[in-house]
């Protein structure tokens, strides 16, 4: 195996989803293609990455309430960043909203903020002398 292609995240709408996920985040609409159903094959991915998000609508009331829900509270996704001033200040500009100020840590500068579900997200620049499997 090579590397890991896509990650699903359930979302209320595929639309506002990529409105998102593209408008404010600056990630690239990868494909967009109707399935049929109502149900369309929507991937999207930062810019240069090769793994993307599989952005998937709820289809069923157990996956409507699994949106947002996808890690038990817990981080779930990382941002990296080679810029953090700079990528922090415009994602706060873009309505993002972050549960804290950023802060160093051991590994680099982080802080924590929601994606229009509340899925929680680490923006985050690592430290050159931390290695946390980024290659």
């Amino acid at each position: 195996m090579s590397h890991l292609g896509l990650v699903t995240i359930v979302v209320a709408d595929y639309d506002e989803a990529i409105a998102f996920y593209v408008g404010v985040l600056g990630f690239d609409l990868i494909e967009d293609r109707p399935l049929g159903d109502r149900k369309r094959w929507v991937v999207v991915r930062p810019p240069s990455a090769r793994t993307g998000l599989l952005i998937a609508r709820a289809a069923t009331r157990a996956q409507s309430a699994r949106v947002g829900g996808r890690t038990g509270g817990r981080v779930g996704f990382f941002l990296y960043t080679d810029d953090f001033e700079a990528d922090h200040a415009r994602l706060v500009a873009a309505g993002v909203r972050f549960e804290e100020p950023p802060r160093r840590a051991p590994y680099g500068t982080v802080a924590v903020c929601h994606d229009m579900y509340g899925n929680r997200w680490d923006l985050l620049q690592v430290g050159l002398e931390w290695d946390v499997g980024v290659v």
